[in-house]
C-alpha cells in the first residue's frame, strides 16, 4: 500500500475545493472498489477525499414523480428503502443480488457508478492493460477471455462493467446529477454516463475531472409489476456476474404495451436491448415472441476466443428473464 492523503470534506464545497487544489486525488465513498485496487497498486491517488458523510445521502421524491437517490446513500439501505422496493422493485432485486450484505452496508450509490472492470488483466500489473496503463496493450484481447464482452468492445480493451445496480439504472432509463467544481449542477442521461473503450479504454465514463456525482434520478414508476433480474455466475453469493439480465413489462389487453430490458457482463457499459424492446411492443408475452426478441439482441455480437458461450446462454438469459417477469405477481 502506497502511503496517501486523507481529507474529510464536510460539504461539497469542500470536496470539489479539495480535489480542485490536489492533482492526485480520489473521491472516496464506501471506497469497496478504490481500496481493492490500491491494495493491488492499480490506483494510486495521493489525496482521498472522503465523501460518504455528505448530505446526499436521502432518498426523496423528484419533480416528474420518481425517486431522487441520494449518491452517498449505502447500496443496503437504498435496496431495502420501502419506497424504492414498493415502486422500483426491479432496481431492489437487482441491488441485493450484488456482493455480500456486508459490502452493500458500505457501497454508496455513487460509488457503485464508478466500480471499475474485475478485468485480472487489469488487477495484475506486470500483465499489459490499456485501461491501467495506455498504450501497453490489452492482455485479454488474445488470452483469457472467457468471461469478457461481446458488445461494444474495441482492439484496445474487451473488458466488461461489473456492476449489478446500474443494469436495472440503464434499463429504467434513469439519470445521474453531477456538481461541477464550479458549483454549477448537470444531468446526464444514463445512457450516456458510461463510456465505449474505443482508443480511450482508461476513461470508463463522461465525467469531467473533479466532477462529483450528487443524485440518481429515477423516472416515474412504471414497471411494479411484471419485472426480473437475472444473474448468471459461478457460484450462488460474493460473485461477479457471467451475465445478468433486467427485463419490466407492461401489459394491457394481452399485448406488451411498453418494456425495459438491458445486459451485464457483457460490455464496457450496461448493455440496452433497444432492438429487442421495439420488437415486443405490440406483441403478445409469449415464449416464442420472447425468442425471437432474444435472437434480436444478440444478432450484433461479436465474440472473442473463448466467449462465444455468452450468446446461447444470452438468448436463454434473457427468455427466461422475460418469462420470469411476465408470470410475476403484483
Amino acid at each position: 500500500m502506497r502511503p496517501f492523503n486523507y481529507i474529510e470534506a464536510k460539504t461539497r464545497q469542500q470536496a470539489l475545493a479539495a480535489v480542485q487544489e490536489q492533482e492526485h486525488a480520489k473521491y472516496l465513498g464506501g471506497g469497496t472498489n478504490l481500496v481493492d485496487l490500491m491494495k493491488e497498486d492499480v490506483e494510486r491517488p495521493e489525496y482521498l477525499i472522503e465523501v460518504a458523510d455528505l448530505d446526499n445521502d436521502t432518498i426523496t421524491s423528484n419533480a416528474v414523480g420518481g425517486l431522487t437517490l441520494g449518491a452517498a446513500r449505502s447500496n443496503a439501505a437504498t435496496a431495502n428503502h420501502p419506497e424504492v422496493r414498493k415502486q422500483y422493485p426491479l432496481l431492489s432485486m437487482a441491488m441485493l443480488s450484488a456482493a455480500t450484505a456486508q459490502i452493500r452496508n458500505m457501497a454508496t450509490n455513487g460509488g457503485n457508478l464508478l466500480q471499475r472492470t474485475r478485468c485480472p488483466y487489469f488487477f495484475e500489473t506486470s500483465m499489459p492493460c490499456n485501461k491501467r496503463e495506455p498504450g501497453s496493450g490489452c492482455g485479454a484481447l488474445d488470452g483469457a477471455n472467457a468471461q469478457h464482452a461481446i458488445f461494444g468492445w474495441s482492439k484496445s480493451c474487451v473488458a466488461t462493467h461489473p456492476s449489478d445496480m446500474c443494469v436495472a439504472l440503464a434499463a429504467l432509463e434513469a439519470m445521474v446529477t453531477v456538481q461541477t467544481p464550479d458549483g454549477s449542477e448537470r444531468t446526464i442521461d444514463f445512457s450516456d454516463f458510461h463510456r465505449l473503450p474505443g482508443k480511450q479504454p482508461e476513461l470508463d465514463n463522461t465525467l469531467e475531472p473533479g466532477e462529483l456525482i450528487t443524485a440518481i434520478e429515477l423516472p416515474k414508476p412504471q414497471f411494479t409489476q411484471h419485472y426480473h433480474y437475472l444473474k448468471i455466475r459461478e457460484r450462488s453469493s460474493y460473485a461477479f456476474a457471467i451475465l445478468s439480465v433486467a427485463a419490466g413489462l407492461k401489459i394491457r389487453g394481452g399485448v406488451i404495451t411498453d418494456v425495459v430490458l438491458a445486459m451485464g457482463g457483457v460490455a464496457h457499459k450496461p448493455w440496452k436491448l433497444t432492438a429487442a424492446e421495439d420488437y415486443l411492443i405490440g406483441k403478445e408475452p409469449t415464449t416464442e415472441n420472447f425468442e425471437e426478441a432474444a435472437q434480436l439482441a444478440l444478432a450484433d455480437a461479436r465474440t472473442l476466443e473463448h466467449n462465444a458461450y455468452k450468446v446461447p446462454m444470452g438468448i436463454k438469459a434473457i427468455v427466461r428473464t422475460l418469462e420470469q417477469a411476465y408470470s410475476k405477481e403484483a
